[in-house]
């Protein structure tokens, strides 16, 4: 046993109260996160009426049910117990500085102990997911650690304490996660949130936080939430894609590519459209490995997820406010004092609401080459979607106005699609060209065209160019860039 993370006894052999208060979120209810019973339970096989059945193996299955039932809900009582013991025994205060294997033989050791006391006897197998769920508890984040670390896994969706989906591939599917009740779903969120220094309770039932690998995690409680809190999780990708692996998983083509790199290199200003869970932001990744190491560039996030390589990289994000109202620090905020820092390009991670404005501004007064994603279903409904947030800014232009600055400012439009197979593809890119009258005029140079659906659902197409010339190719050629005209052709 390692004593050093035991509580103290009194010669009564009562623990000794710790001297530190431990906060709620430190140690969650237990949780049986990995055990199959706790899956949505499956319609019972319908009975045949054939003669060649025997009668008896109808009545049997009911009562191996009943007593594999009757096994689980022991298992559960005594993790419980277990928890509690672990509450009782372990010197929270210690653990901070125990390792993972040390820390993994003292669960170890005081579940085997308990098990011993109350004479209940486990597999090996079950005793390993026993151990691995307190471990989990302590440490990391209860049921959802294993989804975590399961790389296949790309979101993670809690719906109340017994339904946990997960995104793989672009699809949907029910896990059989669950929590214990909405007290311990709500002990974990609490647990997520306060170590980023925020709050969620009933005053303020939700809450946008980063978890400690980057993952992007949002959380709305009750009484908002009527079912059950609502969680969703976006994992953060430990390997950064490029432009290869985007161009090898069929997200767009070489040629599309190659105009791209010219694009951002020739420091066109380009906006990435595209729904929730499109690609937005990793394509808006990989397009900033165009960016010259030279150039000072400065990011500015809600939650910050982009992962530039270049030397020279300012990190801003924005907070909300603390427990008083106060201390709030919006996108706007940061994007009016990073004009003040000497940035050569400034990417927004994500435009949504007044900054937009000052996102215009910076775009057309020196900062070309700047770069940001909005959410829109195609290049025109960008467009209407800047003017939009421009109007709920509150500030009084004609729309003619605000249209010419758009023009001005917007150079180039790349749409990502998450289409209904899952994957995710460019399916535009469109150039601004100008103003006609009132109208901003645009032209598509890229496309994805489908072809047709296999029977297992797979979307069939090809990207094409539109046959169009560039609108910025004399750009591209003082640059240095002499894309041929070839690229641009119908296929």
């Amino acid at each position: 046993m390692f004593s050093r993370y035991r509580k103290e006894t009194t010669p009564s052999g009562q623990a000794k109260p710790e001297s530190r208060a431990v906060p709620v979120h430190e140690i969650a209810t237990v949780t049986p996160s990995s055990q199959p019973e706790m899956a949505a339970p499956r319609p019972a096989p319908r009975p045949s009426f054939k003669a060649t059945q025997a009668p008896q193996s109808i009545a049997a299955q009911p009562a191996a049910n009943d007593k594999d039932r009757r096994r689980r809900q022991r298992i559960l009582e005594v993790k419980s117990e277990l928890h509690t013991r672990l509450l009782d025994n372990l010197n929270l205060a210690a653990l901070d500085s125990a390792s993972e294997a040390e820390l993994r033989a003292e669960i170890a050791a005081i579940s085997a102990e308990a098990l011993s006391e109350i004479n209940f006897a486990l597999t090996s197998e079950e005793r390993l997911s026993l151990n691995q769920d307190l471990y989990f508890e302590v440490r990391g984040l209860g049921p959802l650690e294993p989804l975590l670390k399961d790389d296949t896994v790309n979101d993670i969706l809690v719906n109340g304490p017994n339904r946990v989906f997960v995104e793989r591939a672009g699809k949907l599917q029910l896990t059989d996660v669950t929590f214990k009740d909405e007290r311990h779903l709500l002990r974990i969120i609490d647990k997520i949130v306060s170590a980023v220094g925020r709050r969620v309770d009933e005053s303020n039932p939700y809450v946008d936080a980063r978890l400690a690998d980057g993952s992007r995690f949002n959380a709305m409680v009750p009484p908002v939430a009527v079912d059950g809190s609502l969680v969703s999780i976006r994992k953060f990708k430990k390997e950064k894609l490029g432009i290869n692996d985007l161009v090898g998983y069929g997200a767009f083509s070489e040629e599309m590519a190659m105009y791209l790199e010219a694009a951002v290199a020739t420091r066109l200003n380009v906006i990435v459209s595209g729904g929730t869970g499109s690609g937005k932001t990793t394509t808006l990744n990989a397009l900033s490995s165009f960016i010259d190491n030279s150039e000072r560039i400065l990011t500015i996030e809600d939650t910050a997820e982009l992962q530039l390589q270049q030397v020279h990289v300012g990190r801003m994000e924005s907070r909300p406010p603390n427990v008083e109202g106060k201390g709030a620090v919006t996108q706007r905020d940061c994007l009016r004092n990073a004009l003040r820092m000497r940035p050569d390009r400034i990417i927004v991670g994500e435009t949504r609401g007044e900054e937009v404005i000052d996102m215009l501004q910076a775009m057309n007064t020196g900062h070309d080459g700047s770069m940001t994603t909005i959410h829109a279903n195609s290049a025109r409904d960008a467009i209407s979607r800047l003017e939009n947030m421009v109007a709920m800014a509150g500030i009084e232009m004609p729309l003619k106005a605000v249209r010419s600055q758009i023009a001005s400012a917007v150079n180039l439009i790349v749409q990502a699609s998450r289409l209904q197979d899952g994957s995710r593809r460019m399916v535009s890119i469109t150039e601004v060209t100008g103003m006609e009258g009132e109208i901003i005029t645009m032209q598509e140079v890229f496309r994805f065209e489908r072809t047709g659906l296999e029977p297992n659902g797979k979307i069939l197409g090809h990207f094409t160019g539109s046959g169009i010339r560039s609108h910025y190719s004399d750009r591209f050629k003082r640059w240095g860039y002499d894309l041929p005209a070839s690229l641009y052709d119908v296929v």
